[in-house]
């Protein structure tokens, strides 16, 4: 049966001073449509390694990426990424902004059906009333936002998300974790999210990979995230479903860590 993502055998080897760093050891990892998927691990384990060679930014050393019966071999507008570092122009507005990633899939939509879906995806992450503003003017957030409004303008087949969060404080955090459900829940887009932070992939996720800590890095086993949807973080932490899933991770991830010390 073939899936709607399906990552085999992936490896990458990277040429250091100090020799070869081999840090993907051979990945395999399936999506369906639809699901939401998180990637935890250790900082330096290989999770952006291989959001990078999903997205078709680096090529790998061997294994195959097929997304929806197509082979990835580099980057297309049927994968938005999401990165740590939002990476906006600066003189250019929020508008403007969204607008080159509607381009970017959509280049011969007429003025107003342009304007139309630039303003959709603005709304959606609840920028509306900054759509004319710069990055300047807006806080670290709100130009997350505007990156999240980028990815999904392009209406792409897989989402991918680095870290997309783990720059901004605690409640801004929480606060875009929440939008992000409600769009998913809205959109039921397809998203791989790599995260260090082991209760937003149980918040997000409908299923979590632990990767080990490398050098030849690979994910573990699945783990299923039984909460049901929506979610709400409240008494989150108090459902047999949440712990059953933090301690299946934070073992895991132990266990590898003592197993590399």
């Amino acid at each position: 049966m073939s899936h709607y993502l399906e990552v085999r055998g992936l490896e990458k080897t990277f040429r250091a001073a100090t020799g070869p760093v081999r840090v993907l050891g051979g990945v395999d990892l399936s999506l369906e449509d639809g699901e939401f998927v998180a990637i935890v691990g250790y900082s330096g384990s290989g999770k952006t390694t291989l959001v990078s060679l999903i997205a078709g930014l680096i090529a790998s050393d061997a294994g195959t990426i097929v997304l929806d019966g197509a082979v990835v071999t580099e980057p297309g507008p049927e994968r938005g990424i999401v990165f740590q570092q939002y990476s906006l122009l600066p003189w250019m507005s929020v508008y403007d902004n969204v607008a080159l990633a509607v381009d970017a899939v959509n280049p011969g939509l007429s003025g107003a059906e342009r304007r139309r879906v630039t303003e959709e995806f603005i709304a959606l992450v609840n920028l509306s009333e900054a759509t004319w503003k710069r990055p300047r003017e807006l806080s670290g957030g709100m130009r997350q936002r505007v990156a999240v409004a980028q990815g999904l303008a392009m209406r792409p087949k897989l989402l991918l998300m680095d870290e997309p969060f783990s720059a901004l404080d605690a409640l801004t955090r929480a606060t875009l974790q929440d939008e992000l459900l409600r769009i998913w829940g809205e959109r039921r887009s397809t998203v791989i999210m790599v995260t260090n932070d082991v209760d937003e992939a149980i918040l997000l996720a409908d299923r979590i990979y632990p990767m080990t800590p490398g050098p030849g890095a690979v994910l573990g086993p699945a783990i299923e995230v039984g909460l049901e949807r929506p979610r709400h973080r409240r008494h989150m932490s108090l459902t047999p479903a949440y712990q059953k899933a933090r301690q299946g991770i934070v073992e895991f991830l132990r266990a590898c860590r003592r197993g590399w010390a």
